[in-house]
């Protein structure tokens, strides 16, 4: 009799997203007459840049001729990409960050969800509530926690971003030995500033932790005092592992490209007290369960590097923030205190009322599908995250909905 790991049973009935999109097919298959608009998945919905979509036909080409036909490729990716990610996401913005301590992947998601299996199952957790449920779920999976129990699993030090501290947990008054942040944050929007990045380098290098860094939104980020890297702070590569995403900043969410930084002096112990490199063991893990992302995604990836290929992405990225801009403004307009959407493609709203009661009627009312809050932990109920990835149009109209269904 074959045996599951148990721990799987631990995890809630049901993930989040399915969650919205069961609710969302029950009302359009009641409501056919009604078109919805989707401001409630972060899925990207403008084209690929040009730059990216040229070097996918020259690489796709490469791909067909015999001469430069290219079979398994490295599974940490290929020079030219992790090349230009050094020099320009890093060496640029003064971070010394060398090409082979970075990983290309096919997204943050796998990423954030794998590395945890390098660590031990008994180590202590710090977790932000609210948070993108993979960081929790995945070490439900492990067996890192207990039972759910009220909304959160016994054995996780849940760290509070709310109303009171801007979004922006406090450090945990105990010692925590893998500690996850997310800024520009998701689901909040939230920014950290330099001295509050500081302050958790330097709890990490005090407990002898690691820092698991989700930088996925840090191109959207247009305060100059806000950092885009947890590696623009001093110490940050003894203690930190950073995850990074095409997806949100040149749309490839439906293409797969990613790359997390694991800088070679960030180290955890054995049970006999032996130091141990973490980039060897995730270079081991890496190679061993991946094969590597495709040539042609990784010629389109490298493109965004160019200066067309800047351009463009920049372009794409200041379309969406002129969405979440306008989401902003009219959700204040009518009332509701909210953050992000000035350096995050997430508005966070604080509803004052039980999130999915106002999940429900922005969809029977407006049409128009958010994320409820409570999703992504306690302290998100009484919130909502409208994102603003789509097009003009639909935000627009999906805007005058929601005014007229609140009004």
């Amino acid at each position: 009799m074959i045996r599951i790991n148990e721990n799987y049973t631990k995890l809630k009935a049901s993930y989040l997203f399915s969650d919205i999109a069961k609710r969302v097919s029950a009302h359009v298959a009641a409501h056919p007459d009604q078109p919805v608009i989707r401001l409630g998945i972060g899925d990207v919905t403008e084209p690929l840049p040009a730059a990216c979509v040229a070097a996918l036909h020259v690489a796709t080409d490469e791909m067909a001729r015999r001469e430069t036909f290219k079979g398994y490729g490295p599974e940490q990716g290929y020079a030219f990409l992790r090349e230009a990610v050094a020099q320009h996401d890093y060496a640029a913005r003064g971070c010394a960050i060398e090409a082979d301590e970075i990983f290309i992947s096919d997204g943050s998601k796998c990423d954030c969800g794998n590395l945890q299996e390098i660590f031990a199952t008994d180590i202590r957790l710090a977790i932000p509530d609210p948070v993108y449920p993979v960081y929790v779920d995945t070490n439900v999976m492990a067996g890192r926690t207990g039972g759910n129990v009220d909304g959160r699993y016994s054995g996780v030090t849940y760290l509070d971003s709310t109303p009171a501290n801007g979004y922006v947990p406090a450090l945990p008054a105990g010692a925590a030995d893998l500690i996850y942040l997310c800024f520009p944050n998701n689901p909040t929007g939230a920014v950290a500033t330099r001295e509050q990045l500081t302050a958790w380098v330097e709890y990490a290098r005090r407990h002898r932790a690691v820092i698991l860094f989700d930088s996925a939104y840090e191109a959207y980020i247009r305060d100059p005092r806000i950092p885009h890297s947890i590696y623009e702070i001093p110490g940050a590569r003894e203690v930190a592992i950073e995850f990074r995403s095409f997806s949100k900043t040149a749309g490839f969410t439906g293409t797969r490209c990613a790359y997390t930084v694991v800088p070679k002096p960030v180290q955890a112990w054995d049970a006999a007290g032996r130091p141990h490199a973490v980039h060897a063991l995730w270079n081991r893990r890496h190679t061993t369960k991946f094969n590597g992302v495709a040539y042609p995604i990784q010629r389109a990836a490298a493109a965004i590097y160019t200066g067309e290929g800047k351009r463009q992405t920049g372009a794409l990225i200041d379309f969406y923030l002129a969405n979440a801009r306008l989401i902003r403004e009219a959700m204040t307009g009518l009332g509701f205190t909210c953050v992000g959407g000035d350096n995050a493609p997430y508005i966070w709203v604080n509803t004052g009322r039980d999130s999915w009661e106002f999940f429900d009627l922005l969809l029977q009312r407006a049409q128009v599908v958010c994320t409820p809050g409570a999703g992504f932990g306690k302290c998100g109920e009484g919130h909502v995250r409208i994102s603003a990835f789509n097009s003009r149009a639909n935000v627009e109209t999906a805007l005058t909905r929601i005014a007229a269904a609140l009004r």
